[in-house]
């Protein structure tokens, strides 16, 4: 199957929902798990499939995800295998911008012309996963398929922000609509397993992975010349012009981290005793920059239902249900409860601790109280501050912090001065 398949995974457009995570990266950028990002997701993926020709589509806010791509993903030399960065381009063929998913793989197909393959897998950069493509392309082969969707059963308050199915006995894909909305969404349910009934799980949803026929692919582009989405127009137009068009029926965990809400909530439920997303596999493993840092240090610590990535220093009186980053550094006294602290870039010396420059040191102080919230990197929080989430906080923006749904989201690089309190306090 290598030999056949080039993955183009999507880099995804300006992330306005997970902003303001997304305001200085791309959203396959984003920190999730302590040590990961999301972009590891899709191309551990691949790896783990045997897939080690890989091409990462990008246009906003791509300079951090562009070098953790290169200084991560390394083959070699007697290896075909690479994971490049195809950042948008102006060309003769084109002057603009990506304008959509179809869009961004038109304006590359260009880049993969010297390179051998019958298949095109297309993946998205933003969601969390794991999946064996090799089943994926067992299914597409003896199903003779000319496009191949995996999908995933969902809830009606979710169909809305999915491209919505319906298939025959034999799952080909008759009928497709993107994201439906009112009362639309009821005339797309489809007939489920018993398991995802009794959980009003009845309309499947396109999970954003396509496996195309590289022939099929590039005629549905000759033939729909102005089209830039793949959910709005090319897959619809696929189907009605009688390609066999099928689903793949994914079984297990899977999420699009497409909110503050979605990103908060998946990066928790890690802590779980067992989670659906199991970063703890020898078959399935989740790839990343390796770093050479210390062993975390924790002194008279509380930690209960905790992700403690490396070189962490940890002073605080109570870590529950929560995810600490690389570099993280949290005072004496400090309670962190359901929350992600994200860490640090880099670690500044004893002296920048003791006189910081910046108001306080990179890292929380003594004597804090975080609490339904997101800390992004380099954050300087002094001491005896509470930031507490509440879903009766409504949504707002200051200049070192966001609310969205409940979650307070300190900005990267925020400063916030002792005695400060935030939220529901």
């Amino acid at each position: 199957m290598n030999a056949n398949m080039i993955s183009l995974i999507l880099g995804g457009g300006v992330g306005s929902r997970l902003y303001p995570l997304t305001s200085q990266r791309s959203k396959p950028a984003v920190p999730i798990a302590g040590k990961y990002r999301l972009i590891d997701i899709p191309i551990s993926n691949c790896l783990n499939s045997g897939l080690k020709r890989m091409f990462v589509l990008t246009q906003f806010n791509s300079a951090s995800l562009n070098t953790h791509v290169k200084n991560t993903y390394h083959f070699d030399l007697f290896s075909r295998g690479f994971v490049d960065v195809l950042a948008a381009e102006q060309t003769h063929d084109s002057g603009e911008w990506f304008q959509g998913t179809a869009d961004a793989v038109r304006q590359s197909m260009h880049h993969l012309i010297n390179h051998d393959f019958e298949y095109v897998l297309i993946l998205s950069g933003d969601q969390l996963y794991q999946m064996d493509f090799r089943e994926l392309f067992k299914n597409h082969i003896e199903q003779k398929a000319d496009l191949t969707i995996a999908t995933i059963p969902v809830t009606e308050r979710d169909a809305s922000a999915f491209g919505i199915l319906k298939t025959d006995e034999n799952q080909v894909i008759n009928s497709f609509t993107e994201k439906p909305q009112g009362e639309e969404i009821k005339k797309w349910a489809s007939p489920v397993e018993e398991k995802y009934a009794a959980q009003d799980k009845l309309y499947l949803a396109s999970m954003g992975i396509y496996l195309f026929n590289k022939r099929v692919l590039n005629k549905l582009f000759a033939d729909n010349e102005k089209a830039v989405d793949f959910g709005k127009e090319i897959i619809p137009n696929a189907i009605e012009s009688g390609y066999k068009v099928t689903s793949f029926a994914f079984d297990n965990y899977w999420t699009d981290i497409g909110t503050i809400r979605s990103f908060f909530e998946a990066n928790i439920a890690l802590t779980d005793p067992i989670p659906d997303f199991n970063l703890f596999d020898n078959d399935r493993n989740i790839f990343t920059h390796p770093r050479l840092l210390a062993p975390s240090k924790i002194y008279g610590t509380f930690l209960n239902r905790a992700l403690l990535a490396e070189g962490c220093i940890v002073h605080a009186k109570k870590v529950d249900r929560a995810v600490i980053g690389i570099r993280s550094r949290i005072g004496e006294g400090s309670e962190i409860t359901n929350a992600i602290v994200m860490g640090a870039d880099y670690y500044e010396d004893i002296e920048e601790i003791k006189n910081p420059k910046h108001g306080a040191p990179i890292g929380i102080g003594d004597n804090c109280i975080i609490e339904n919230a997101i800390i992004d990197k380099n954050v300087r929080i002094g001491h005896d501050v509470t930031i507490k989430g509440s879903v009766t906080l409504e949504d707002g923006e200051t200049d070192t912090y966001v609310i969205r749904d409940g979650i307070i989201v300190m900005k990267k690089g925020a400063y916030v001065p002792s005695g400060t309190q935030i939220g529901d306090v």
